[in-house]
């Protein structure tokens, strides 16, 4: 069965991002996803393979800031939660990879939490 014209969109954008970024041990990448009711965030190593760090409106502390705020604030608290914990695992410096989804939105505000958290691109 046929999938529809907007994932089918998606994964054309995503493949052309990923020929582009690839995150290493010295600077991992910064994979963002947005369903409709949450967003998530993870730190990926592609040398390895291996998740570093995640972060979700679903679990531990931001759960809460789901039921409180919506949208745009709450993915800039799931970015800085993910600064921080690259902080804490001395990683300063991260690729951004926005997923197939436009850079505009939730996706910019976790681009700009992360930031502001203190990680640079």
């Amino acid at each position: 069965m046929a999938r529809n014209q907007k994932s089918i969109a998606r994964a054309r954008r995503q493949e052309r991002v990923r020929k582009k970024v690839l995150g290493t041990d010295a600077r991992p990448r910064i994979c963002v996803y947005r369903s409709n009711k949450h967003i998530y965030a993870q730190v990926i190593s592609d040398d390895r393979g291996m998740t570093l760090a995640s972060v979700s409106t679903l679990g531990g502390d931001l759960a809460e800031a789901v039921k409180k705020s919506k949208g745009v604030e709450t993915a800039k608290q799931v970015g800085l939660a993910l600064a921080k914990i690259c902080k804490e695992k001395n990683i300063t410096r991260v690729i951004f990879d926005r997923n197939g989804f436009l850079f505009h939105g939730q996706v910019k505000a976790v681009a700009d939490g992360v930031r502001e958290g203190g990680l640079e691109f």
